[in-house]
């Protein structure tokens, strides 16, 4: 099985909003009832809404969301939107820092995203749209276990910390299996010495263009 390298991924059009809601995205312009991807562009945009409280005070608040939505999605997206479709080249705005919360967090590892997440996918109708979104929360649940707490941590465990933050409204779907910790850290541990080659890199690179300068 092959690792998935940030190096090898799809570059996100607005990082601000996180790797889990591009999956999300690209996971919506697969499903084929138009219906269902209508109801889904809306949980979309209620999560993108909580990860960017700023944006609130911004005049049309919900057009900015639903225009962020069309970026991230290429501006390709069948959706009957409350907005008429936006033009690609006015929409090169990016959102401002989303200012991280705090207070309130039950699970300081897992974030206030992760809880954010979690009740908005659990307030969705039963399907496979809430199972696959599901089942992307608790990988990252683990991945934030491993990196924030320590190397072993059994799936009883994110189950249960799943089971608590949801009220008992999500459980892992039926037939998909959590990835073993020794293959997360792998990934991990991948993930940092790309980071750190990049680094050197980029690093090598400034010092070349001031030698090149004198």
């Amino acid at each position: 099985m092959g690792f998935d390298y940030n190096t090898q991924r799809k570059r996100m059009v607005l990082p601000e909003y996180g790797r889990n809601i591009q999956k999300m995205v690209d996971y919506l312009k697969t499903i084929k009832d138009r219906d269902e991807r209508n109801r889904a562009a809306a949980t979309i945009i209620h999560i993108m809404g909580n990860l960017n409280p700023q944006l609130r005070d911004v005049e049309d608040f919900k057009h900015k969301l639903w225009d962020h939505l069309a970026l991230i999605a290429d501006c390709d997206l069948d959706i009957d939107s409350p907005y008429p479709p936006p033009e690609k080249s006015k929409l090169e705005e990016k959102p401002k820092r989303i200012p991280y919360p705090q207070g309130g967090i039950r699970f300081l590892h897992y974030g206030k995203n992760i809880e954010m997440m979690i009740d908005a996918v659990a307030k969705m109708p039963d399907g496979e749209e809430k199972d696959y979104l599901t089942y992307l929360i608790i990988n990252q649940m683990k991945k934030l276990y491993i990196t924030w707490n320590r190397p072993q941590v059994s799936d009883d465990i994110i189950l249960s910390d799943l089971k608590f933050l949801s009220g008992g409204r999500l459980t892992i779907p039926e037939g998909m299996k959590i990835p073993e910790t020794k293959e997360l850290m792998a990934q991990n541990k991948k993930k940092q010495q790309a980071n750190k080659y990049n680094k050197q890199q980029n690093k090598h690179s400034q010092k070349k263009k001031g030698f090149n300068r004198h």
